[in-house]
Parts: structure tokens; C-alpha cells; sequence
């Protein structure tokens, strides 16, 4: 028991590496999105205005996608905090991990979208 009587709440092992992996695999394809996203913003960056400009969406768009995922990750940090027993923990971690996927499968997609715009753009001849 701690201090004021309570039973305090551990987290397994197993359950803790579990819910770690799931948030460096998340992580992971956040930074290779938001990497990818970078590299192909500073790659066409110079080749003209309209270019320019679908690099800025891809930036913006990307800066935009990371502040969310960092608050739905520090959501999630916050109701683990909260947790009353280990159904619960697992009940959060589940959520969480399929909206993060959800999230990032539909991020990338609108990268995907932006990024061939601007290439579509950029390929147009010059009148």
C-alpha cells in the first residue's frame, strides 16, 4: 500500500514494452513521413513559383500533422496517468494505437496528394 492507503497501480513488464513498441513503431513512420516530406519539399523547392508554393503546403501540412500527433500523444500519456487497473491501460493503449495508425495512414495520404499536385504542377510547360 502507499502512502495514503491505496493499492498502487503497476504495469507489467510485458504490457510496458508492449505499449513502447507500439510507440516507437508509430514514432518511426511519423519521422519517416515527416523525413520524406522534407526531402521532396526541399528537393523541388527551387524549380519555380508553383513549385515553391506545393513545397509550402507540404511544410505546412507537415508541421500541421506533427502538432497533432503530439497532442494525441501527450492525450494518451495524460489518460495512462489516469488509469485505474490494467483492462483500462489496455482498453487506452488499443485506442490509441488504431487512431495513430488511422492518423498516419490518412496523413500520408494527403502528403501523397499534395506532393503529386506539385509535381503535376511542375511538370507543366511554361506559357
Amino acid at each position: 500500500m502507499d502512502q495514503d492507503g491505496r493499492d498502487r497501480f503497476e504495469i507489467p513488464n510485458e504490457v510496458r514494452s508492449m505499449a513502447e513498441a507500439s510507440f516507437d513503431q508509430a514514432r518511426k513512420a511519423f519521422e519517416q513521413l515527416l523525413a520524406s516530406a522534407q526531402q521532396t519539399a526541399t528537393t523541388i523547392e527551387g524549380k519555380s513559383a508553383t513549385v515553391r508554393a506545393g513545397a509550402k503546403d507540404i511544410t505546412t501540412k507537415a508541421v500541421s500533422f506533427a502538432e497533432k500527433n503530439v497532442t494525441a500523444s501527450l492525450d494518451y500519456a495524460q489518460q495512462l496517468l489516469h488509469a485505474k487497473d490494467l483492462g483500462e491501460v489496455m482498453r487506452l493503449h488499443s485506442e490509441y494505437v488504431q487512431a495513430q495508425m488511422k492518423s498516419l495512414a490518412e496523413q500520408a495520404s494527403e502528403i501523397g496528394q499534395i506532393v503529386g499536385q506539385a509535381a503535376l504542377e511542375a511538370a507543366k510547360p511554361k506559357t
